[in-house]
């Protein structure tokens, strides 16, 4: 925390305005008035770009070891739950905009390259690990630095590609515009998708809308602060099987 501190403290101090921090929350060891702290922290300095998440805990992990053994309190979704409605009232207040389920930002700072892929626009990736998406097909690059080069070199392709069925593209529209203030729109879907899984859409997301879990305005669907804690679960819901 005092090292993380520290180097805000000289990113600004070298003249650094635009600056995104990230924000664990969740874990078994962080205290309400910890997580108030480091909210504040980063509002104080006017960090003017914030991203959050939930703890997770990978098997055969020195955290997973910890919590089996009893050395460490279990996760608590609960927990979890309050310190992700904590931290959305607190930044709102302060004039942050929770424009992604994970990302809050000041008036004019919201991320621009991963709101292209929330809002599936195309994008090319150049070099190693880069993605790229044209709307039908996905590529990704080879990792390795030496392997990318030589390829290049020997003029041979660096990337692999899979094509992306229409029901693929459906789901990860819904996927990523859902958790946006954006929100999934039904046009976009009837221009893109048809008429046909258009209504199997709207049927899909009437009940969670019952539920207050989203609102609809303008042709638009968005989550509720309710619906936010179930985003994952009202997504797989709105998925197509093929």
């Amino acid at each position: 925390s005092d090292q993380a501190s520290l180097a805000l403290d000289l990113l600004q101090q070298e003249g650094f305005s635009n600056i995104s921090c990230d924000l664990i929350y969740g874990y078994p060891l962080l205290s309400d008035k910890k997580w108030d702290a480091n909210i504040q922290k980063l509002i104080d300095l006017e960090i003017p770009h914030i991203s959050s998440y939930s703890m997770t805990v990978e098997s055969k992990t020195a955290l997973d070891h910890f919590i089996k053994a009893g050395k460490t309190p279990p996760m608590n979704d609960e927990q979890s739950n309050k310190h992700f409605l904590h931290l959305i009232s607190k930044l709102e207040q302060s004039d942050y905009q929770h424009y992604e389920i994970s990302n809050f930002a000041q008036k004019g700072h919201t991320a621009i390259h991963n709101s292209n892929y929330w809002k599936g626009t195309h994008y090319l990736g150049i070099g190693p690990s880069a993605h790229s998406f044209n709307g039908d097909s996905r590529s990704w690059n080879i990792a390795q630095n030496v392997k990318y080069i030589k390829r290049i070199e020997q003029d041979e392709p660096t990337f692999q590609q899979e094509n992306l069925e229409k029901i693929d593209r459906y789901n990860e529209y819904i996927m990523t515009a859902l958790r946006t203030i954006w929100g999934v729109s039904e046009e976009y879907i009837n221009k893109e998708f048809g008429t046909d899984m258009l209504k199997d859409f709207q049927k899909n997301i009437k009940q969670h809308e019952i539920n207050e879990r989203v609102v609809y305005l303008n042709g638009t669907y968005t989550l509720t602060s309710k619906g936010k804690l179930f985003a994952d679960l009202i997504a797989s819901d709105l998925f197509m099987i093929d």
